[in-house]
């Protein structure tokens, strides 16, 4: 009998090409869109052309049909505003720049969808992400960076519980995403040229400010404006916001100065933004919770070298890592890194290896 996989299906070209694949493979394949946003905060006509939209679960479902897979949509919105939604708000408020893919993918996709897999009765869960899971000499699994260098989205999987790497398929990780559009094309798919999606998938007009004032009236939050200040504490402006901000920000600011400046900090406390050139972004200090490890984690008190990846399309840089007491895990990078942010994920690699991940609490 035929391994049982289910396949997380947004119905774009990778969700396609990885059902595909695995059913050319033998493999009892099932397509789950997972429906996870109601568009309350988006018009219908946006809603519809989301990932989360009525057009990704009929697409999903038109690749289902053609090779015979049975394909369901089910509704998680509730879990997902809970788990990722909310915790975007509350993050933007903090003065944190938070990522919720990486949310979506270790709560969504690696926790609902794992129950519903055990549900019925399937031993494996899939993904379109480029990213590989290999079996070591040992039995061990370990997650490694996929094939396409541009493609690569290991960094947005730390979050997978260890246990779970040998129940997980990323077939496309060992494609070119070329590749994986022709394989589509030579089957026929009429969307083989759908664009990519950029934006966060319940943000879909890319209008995250509009977003935020909205979701703070709903929750009785307050947005005020207040002073933006220069290293010296110099008030040279004012911010709409500190929501509406992130580290190294530089357009948006409404300030003129004859060197372009840059958002440093978000002062919380003081309701403050401090900007500074372009050089004063660098820091080689940060430390990182909410570990979760991919190998047998490191003792307290203990020290090892990674390169640990600060943004999606940050260049993994070389850091001694020094694991505290309470399971946090101090990062010293060799050179100094720019903007580094708390509420992003900072993700440690031994070459191509995933070795684990956390979310940058602080910065110094």
């Amino acid at each position: 009998m035929a391994d049982r996989v289910l396949v997380a299906m947004s119905g774009g070209v990778d969700s396609s090409a990885t059902a595909i694949i695995l059913k050319r493979a033998g493999y009892d394949v099932i397509g789950v869109t997972m429906k996870l946003w109601q568009g309350e905060n988006i018009d219908s006509e946006l809603e519809v052309k989301t990932c989360c939209g009525t057009d990704s679960a009929r697409d999903a479902k038109y690749v289902c049909q053609k090779f015979n897979v049975p394909h369901y949509t089910i509704n998680y919105a509730d879990a997902f505003r809970k788990d990722v939604v909310d915790n975007l708000i509350y993050e933007y408020f903090a003065g944190r720049t938070p990522n919720p893919c990486i949310r979506c993918n270790t709560y969504m996709k690696w926790g609902e969808l794992v129950k519903l897999a055990d549900k019925l009765q399937a031993e494996y869960i899939a993904t379109g992400h480029y990213a590989r899971i290999r079996e070591a000499g040992d039995g061990e699994f370990r997650l490694l960076k996929g094939v396409d260098g541009h493609k690569d989205q290991s960094y947005a999987l730390w979050g997978i519980s260890r246990g779970l790497l040998s129940r997980t398929l990323l077939p496309i990780g060992e494609r070119q995403k070329s590749g994986i559009r022709q394989l589509l094309q030579d089957e026929g798919i009429n969307f083989f040229e759908k664009p990519e999606s950029q934006e966060i998938c319940f943000i879909p007009d890319d209008d995250l400010p509009g977003f935020l004032k909205e979701s703070a009236e709903k929750l009785g939050l307050e947005i005020t404006e207040g002073d933006i200040v220069d290293d010296s504490g110099e008030v040279i402006g004012k911010h709409k916001g500190l929501p509406y901000y992130t580290i190294g920000q530089r357009k948006g600011l409404g300030i003129s100065n004859p060197v372009p400046l840059y958002v440093k900090d978000i002062d919380t406390e003081h309701n403050r933004l401090v900007v500074s050139e372009n050089d004063d972004l660098r820091s080689s200090n940060c430390t990182v919770t909410n570990l979760n490890w991919l190998i047998s984690p490191p003792k307290p008190d203990s020290e090892v070298e990674f390169e640990v990846k600060i943004r999606y399309r940050h260049q993994a840089a070389r850091a001694l890592c020094s694991v505290n007491n309470d399971g946090s895990v101090r990062v010293e990078f060799k050179q100094p890194q720019r903007a580094i942010t708390p509420g992003q994920s900072a993700v440690f690699y031994d070459r191509e290896r995933v070795m684990g991940g956390g979310v940058i609490d602080n910065v110094d």
